[in-house]
């Protein structure tokens, strides 16, 4: 979601905001659905520069579905954490299974290649949300 206030200047970065823009037009048209989660609100929370923390923490009213981490999501992170993946990436996913979601969008080289390279551990997909919106939008 920070992809959207980050600096535009570069073109990764521009292509990247536009399709999270995307994706989110599609949340908005009930073509997609976003299932979100209380560890992605207390991230958000987090961030020390308050015009950007504002700006992201008001989208999260376009997600349909909230997570709220259980004892198992908080078991499963504690796991996903065992294979290298941060605190917060791991109960992102965790959340994300939780909720069932079909595929986790990042745009965080490391968790994606984390992700990669123990796909076999994880109960979703982990893409990009560049890719993921062009393979549903071709």
């Amino acid at each position: 979601m920070n992809r959207l206030t980050d600096d535009q200047s570069q073109p990764r970065v521009r292509k990247e905001a536009a399709a999270v823009e995307a994706i989110l037009r599609m949340v908005c048209e009930g073509r997609a659905t976003w299932v979100s989660s209380t560890a992605l609100e207390i991230e958000i929370s987090r961030n020390p520069d308050a015009n950007r923390r504002r700006d992201v923490a008001a989208l999260l009213v376009f997600a349909n579905e909230v997570v709220v981490p259980r004892p198992p999501s908080a078991g499963r992170a504690a796991f996903l954490q065992k294979l290298g993946f941060g605190a917060f990436d791991a109960l992102h996913l965790a959340s994300a299974e939780h909720g069932q979601a079909d595929v986790f969008l990042t745009t965080d080289d490391g968790l994606l290649r984390r992700a990669a390279r123990y796909g076999n551990e994880l109960r979703i997909r982990v893409q990009d949300p560049v890719s993921w919106y062009q393979e549903v939008e071709p």
